[in-house]
């Protein structure tokens, strides 16, 4: 299966990606992470109001493989959770970077972003390249 990485994505070596929109950053797990877990199960997420801190966990994904945490690429506060993939995780498969968005979160400061990955380094990093 060709995976897509796509260019205007920042993602962590932990398989999280976030896409900028002014200061609210949607986050979700990439479709190599999706693809690696295999059938999704169960996803935690924090509530709206609650807030997540960069490079600290702020949820779990469960498959049929295993259990992951998700960690958390900026600080700021949960504006949005997507309601959707949380009655149907199954759906993350379908389009991880669009409708399968987990998280918006109100970034409180967007140069903790300058440490992400590009689309070109993601790649390589996990096909090996």
């Amino acid at each position: 299966m060709e995976l897509e990485y796509p260019s205007d994505l920042k993602y962590l070596d932990s398989h999280e990606y976030v896409r900028m929109d002014g200061d609210i950053a949607t986050i979700g797990i990439s479709a190599f992470a999706v693809d690696q877990l295999g059938d999704i199960v169960f996803l935690e997420l924090p509530e709206v109001g609650d807030r997540v801190t960069k490079g600290e966990t702020f949820g779990s994904v469960e498959s049929v493989k295993a259990v992951e945490d998700m960690y958390s690429a900026v600080t700021g506060t949960v504006v949005e959770r997507n309601e959707i993939v949380l009655e149907t995780p199954e759906q993350l498969a379908d389009d991880p970077y669009g409708e399968g968005w987990l998280l918006k979160v109100r970034v409180e400061d967007p140069s903790e972003l300058d440490e992400a990955l590009t689309a070109e380094e993601y790649r390589a990093q996990v096909e090996g390249a």
